[in-house]
């Protein structure tokens, strides 16, 4: 039962990784420009919270008191911040 909880862990970090990175990336590629008009914070500011929350994803354990705000910095890009910034890019209202 050990192995799989740690397996279960060891999965929960790398899932964690990968959407620290993806949020990092996608932070990096978007104009500046693009954050302004949708009024959110400015790239860099993203780029660095992005930034720390894939450093956080590496250097602490799932579940652990770090952990946290590293998944909670990069949910909050991928769900709110991603999307508005790209439909501004894409030209705004179009379905697609």
């Amino acid at each position: 039962m050990a192995a799989f909880d740690g397996f279960l862990l060891l999965l929960l970090q790398f899932a964690t990784l990968g959407l620290a990175a993806w949020a990092l990336v996608d932070a990096l590629i978007r104009p500046a420009s693009a954050y302004v008009a949708a009024g959110k914070l400015t790239k860099p500011a993203w780029g660095a919270i992005t930034g720390l929350a894939l450093v956080l994803a590496w250097l602490t354990p799932p579940l652990s008191f770090f952990w946290l705000p590293a998944v909670i910095g990069a949910v909050v890009y991928l769900v709110d911040v991603r999307p508005a910034v790209r439909g501004l890019q894409r030209g705004g209202n179009s379905p697609w």
